[in-house]
């Protein structure tokens, strides 16, 4: 089941602990922030850092068009109070570290659903371990039922590269594979998929290529560290003039009454099947709630 649309082209991390940071959250233009308890919180402000998310999401910034808090992993010594804290301060989303089996999913859903959280509390899950790469299409398949409640997919590219071993080039190419199978898994799970951080927050031109070259991969967005690179995020996961003019003409040809109930039908010579106006028409969606 595909879900609705939503804007996550720019999500950027802001730690639970950082004051100045958490100050300037009115003032960002991203479509998303996750205030962040885990890697982000050293050990011994996790305590301070989860009392301060009452004081945030209950003077919630106006421009933040979603919020996500990520939490510490539930088996760890901080993930109860955590996810308790979090659920108190009702987020638009909980974002699990280190999810390695539909269990550890499952579980936090059961968790929100005892807490009498609301439906519209969702689940967010980082694939950032090996075993968690080789259950990922397990994982993504809960996307097809609403109970879960997983909505989103985070690619923790730093932790799997540092678990695996792999050389993190700038142009990724060996993680490229496992990139392609975390969208494909997100895809068939009906989920969103967010590619991972870039350390390097000054040189934005290198971003703006590794923000392209992950659109053209198929994601969704791109997860930040800084606000600079907001903007390098927007313009390369936000559709195009040429792809929206495609996508109207695409949705006009199927709208005639020639066409009525055809799977496919011709367009300037070429095959346009109805797989391809529901591309469009959720093109057209994302381009009119950017324009808000």
């Amino acid at each position: 089941m595909m879900q609705a649309p939503r804007l996550r082209r720019s999500v950027l991390y802001v730690p639970a602990s950082n004051d100045k940071a958490l100050a300037k959250l009115a003032s960002l233009s991203c479509d998303a922030v996750v205030i962040d308890l885990e890697d982000a919180v050293a050990p011994g402000e996790k305590a301070a850092a989860r009392e301060k998310l009452a004081k945030i999401l209950g003077n919630r910034p106006a421009g933040v068009r979603e919020i996500v808090v990520r939490v510490n992993a539930l088996s760890s010594e901080w993930g109860a109070d955590d996810l308790a804290a979090a659920i108190a301060c009702r987020p638009d989303g909980i974002l699990l570290p280190k999810v390695e089996t539909p269990r550890d999913v499952l579980e936090a859903g059961d968790l929100l659903d005892e807490a009498g959280a609301p439906e519209s509390l969702r689940l967010w899950a980082m694939v950032e371990t090996p075993r968690g790469l080789m259950n990922l299409g397990a994982i993504a398949e809960l996307g097809r039922d609403a109970n879960p409640r997983l909505s989103c997919l985070v690619a923790g590219t730093n932790d799997l590269a540092a678990m695996t071993g792999v050389l993190a080039t700038p142009d990724r190419r060996y993680l490229m594979p496992w990139l392609m199978q975390m969208v494909l898994a997100a895809r068939a799970g009906g989920l969103d998929m967010l590619d991972g951080v870039s350390n390097d927050f000054r040189d934005l031109d290198a971003f703006a290529a590794e923000c392209g070259h992950g659109a053209a991969m198929g994601f969704d967005g791109k997860t930040l560290i800084h606000p600079a690179q907001i903007a390098p995020a927007e313009a390369a996961f936000s559709p195009s003039p040429a792809a929206l003019a495609e996508a109207e003409r695409i949705v006009a040809a199927f709208a005639l009454p020639e066409n009525a109930g055809k799977g496919a039908i011709g367009l300037d010579g070429r095959m346009v099947e109805l797989l391809h106006c529901v591309q469009a028409e959720r093109l057209l969606a994302k381009a009119a709630m950017i324009a808000k």
